[in-house]
């Protein structure tokens, strides 16, 4: 009925597409004409069909705009954790928000599938990787800093690479002279390596006992790897 009455008063000319505001305003939010407990599901709907459409983790606000605002998110999430307990996939919490994600189990699986994927880690030289674990660890961090550490120079590819890849950011000028740019990792660095916040690291001390880093400033050898925005990634 809204539709009809504001076709007439424009004077039947096309009106111009719903903004995104809008089109937020059309939805249902509270649906409280549905028993409890089809409402409940319907949200539970909601919220796994934004997460499955996103190419990001989804924060908490963002799920909020699906649902009634006395929903509890997290009671959604908790059941659908516990409804997808039996599938190939999982919702996980990473980079501060959900995300589905294949199970470890069907790894091979789908790796032996050479069916294209989504997201992951993007493929890193073993130095590289080093100097994306060393800002994990300690920053933020200048090019001049990294140099140090490493006991020759990291270049600007290096860097550029990492940056390419989405894994770091600049994050504070140093107060050093030329006030150069620090490096902090990303939610996407969060988000690829499957961590919620960069608590989640592994312990420094059992990589350091094992060989894998170094607090030390100067090291005349890189340090060895294992296997394998101001950024939202730092503590």
């Amino acid at each position: 009925m809204r539709e009809a009455s504001s076709a007439k008063s424009s004077g039947g000319k096309a009106r111009k597409p719903q903004s995104n505001g809008a089109s937020e305003g059309l939805l249902d939010r509270e649906l409280v004409d549905l028993p409890a407990e089809l409402r409940w599901r319907e949200w539970m709907m909601r919220v796994e069909a934004v997460i499955f459409a996103s190419a990001v983790p989804v924060g908490r606000e963002v799920l909020a705009r699906v649902v009634g605002k006395d929903c509890s998110i997290d009671l959604l999430i908790d059941d659908l954790v516990e409804e997808l307990r039996d599938r190939p996939y999982e919702l996980v919490s990473v980079a501060g928000g959900w995300q589905h994600r294949s199970r470890v189990r069907y790894a091979d699986a789908i790796r032996a599938s050479q069916a294209p994927t989504r997201g992951g880690a993007a493929a890193l030289s073993e130095f590289e990787a080093t100097v994306l674990m060393s800002i994990a660890y300690f920053q933020p961090l200048t090019r001049s800093e990294l140099s140090k550490i490493f006991g020759k120079e990291v270049s600007r590819d290096v860097i550029g690479s990492l940056r390419g890849t989405g894994f770091i950011a600049s994050g504070p000028r140093s107060p050093t002279p030329g006030a150069p740019y620090s490096y902090v990792t990303t939610k996407h660095f969060l988000s690829a390596f499957g961590m919620e916040t960069l608590r989640d690291l592994p312990d420094i001390e059992a990589l350091e006992d094992a060989g894998l880093l170094s607090r030390d400033a100067e090291h005349s050898e890189p340090f060895p790897v294992g296997q394998e925005d101001n950024s939202e990634g730092v503590l």
